[in-house]
Protein backbone atom coordinates (compact mmCIF):
# COMPACT_ATOMS: atom_id res chain seq x y z
CA UNK A 1 0.00 0.00 0.00
CA UNK A 2 3.16 2.42 0.57
CA UNK A 3 4.09 2.41 -3.09
CA UNK A 4 0.96 2.97 -4.47
CA UNK A 5 0.52 6.77 -3.13
CA UNK A 6 3.82 7.92 -5.06
CA UNK A 7 2.84 5.92 -8.27
CA UNK A 8 -0.52 7.69 -8.16
CA UNK A 9 1.17 11.13 -7.51
CA UNK A 10 3.61 10.52 -10.38
CA UNK A 11 0.23 9.36 -12.63
CA UNK A 12 -1.33 12.77 -10.89
CA UNK A 13 1.27 14.54 -12.81
CA UNK A 14 1.80 13.01 -15.87
CA UNK A 15 -2.02 13.84 -16.64
CA UNK A 16 -1.64 17.58 -15.45
CA UNK A 17 1.32 17.84 -17.43
CA UNK A 18 -0.02 16.32 -20.86
CA UNK A 19 -3.52 18.39 -20.16
CA UNK A 20 -1.17 21.66 -19.90
CA UNK A 21 0.35 20.53 -23.28
CA UNK A 22 -2.47 19.64 -24.96
CA UNK A 23 -5.23 22.03 -24.14
CA UNK A 24 -3.61 25.44 -25.80
CA UNK A 25 -3.55 23.96 -28.71
CA UNK A 26 -7.10 24.03 -28.95
CA UNK A 27 -6.62 27.66 -28.14
CA UNK A 28 -6.06 30.83 -30.54
CA UNK A 29 -2.35 32.18 -29.90
CA UNK A 30 -2.49 34.58 -27.67
CA UNK A 31 -6.02 33.62 -26.09
CA UNK A 32 -8.90 34.13 -27.64
CA UNK A 33 -9.04 36.78 -30.62
CA UNK A 34 -10.45 39.61 -30.10
CA UNK A 35 -12.24 41.91 -33.25
CA UNK A 36 -14.80 43.78 -33.02
CA UNK A 37 -17.10 43.56 -36.09
CA UNK A 38 -16.79 46.76 -38.48
CA UNK A 39 -19.19 45.52 -41.35
CA UNK A 40 -21.70 42.69 -41.50
CA UNK A 41 -22.96 41.17 -44.38
CA UNK A 42 -26.65 40.54 -44.83
CA UNK A 43 -28.19 37.44 -45.59
CA UNK A 44 -28.07 37.66 -49.62
CA UNK A 45 -24.70 38.75 -51.28
CA UNK A 46 -26.49 41.47 -53.44
CA UNK A 47 -27.67 43.21 -50.08
CA UNK A 48 -25.76 46.01 -48.58
CA UNK A 49 -23.32 45.79 -45.95
CA UNK A 50 -24.92 47.30 -42.61
CA UNK A 51 -22.08 49.17 -40.14
CA UNK A 52 -23.19 47.86 -36.65
CA UNK A 53 -21.96 51.34 -35.06
CA UNK A 54 -21.69 54.72 -36.61
CA UNK A 55 -18.94 55.28 -38.87
CA UNK A 56 -17.20 58.37 -39.97
CA UNK A 57 -17.02 59.08 -43.91
CA UNK A 58 -13.96 60.90 -44.47
CA UNK A 59 -12.96 62.26 -48.06
CA UNK A 60 -9.72 60.97 -48.22
CA UNK A 61 -7.72 57.27 -46.68
CA UNK A 62 -6.24 58.99 -43.84
CA UNK A 63 -7.35 59.72 -40.22
CA UNK A 64 -6.74 63.67 -40.75
CA UNK A 65 -8.91 64.11 -43.54
CA UNK A 66 -12.29 66.47 -43.29
CA UNK A 67 -15.27 64.48 -42.60
CA UNK A 68 -17.63 64.57 -45.46
CA UNK A 69 -20.55 63.32 -42.60
CA UNK A 70 -21.40 60.50 -39.80
CA UNK A 71 -22.86 57.38 -41.11
CA UNK A 72 -25.24 56.52 -38.22
CA UNK A 73 -25.41 52.59 -37.15
CA UNK A 74 -27.22 50.50 -39.77
CA UNK A 75 -27.27 52.64 -43.23
CA UNK A 76 -26.91 50.50 -45.59
CA UNK A 77 -23.51 50.88 -47.59
CA UNK A 78 -21.86 49.60 -50.86
CA UNK A 79 -18.18 48.84 -51.12
CA UNK A 80 -16.47 50.54 -53.71
CA UNK A 81 -12.96 49.56 -53.48
CA UNK A 82 -10.41 49.24 -50.88
CA UNK A 83 -7.37 50.51 -50.40
CA UNK A 84 -4.20 49.07 -47.68
CA UNK A 85 -1.71 51.73 -46.55
CA UNK A 86 1.11 50.88 -46.25
CA UNK A 87 1.67 50.35 -42.59
CA UNK A 88 -1.21 47.55 -43.06
CA UNK A 89 -4.41 49.71 -42.20
CA UNK A 90 -7.36 48.99 -44.27
CA UNK A 91 -9.25 51.57 -45.98
CA UNK A 92 -12.95 51.03 -47.68
CA UNK A 93 -14.04 53.61 -50.27
CA UNK A 94 -18.30 53.20 -49.79
CA UNK A 95 -20.76 54.56 -51.31
CA UNK A 96 -23.88 55.98 -49.11
CA UNK A 97 -27.47 55.62 -50.32
CA UNK A 98 -29.37 57.59 -47.79
CA UNK A 99 -32.19 60.30 -47.79
CA UNK A 100 -29.26 63.01 -48.70
CA UNK A 101 -28.56 61.53 -51.86
CA UNK A 102 -25.75 59.01 -52.52
CA UNK A 103 -22.67 60.07 -51.08
CA UNK A 104 -19.10 58.18 -51.48
CA UNK A 105 -16.20 58.30 -48.72
CA UNK A 106 -14.19 56.51 -46.64
CA UNK A 107 -14.01 54.61 -44.19
CA UNK A 108 -11.53 52.73 -41.80
CA UNK A 109 -11.77 49.50 -41.93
Amino acid sequence: MGSSAPLLATWRWIALLGFALVAPAALPAGGAEWRAPELRRRQSSREPLLSPVPQVLRCAPEHQAPVIREAPAGEPLRVLRTWVQPGGERWLQVQLAGAAGSRRGWLAG
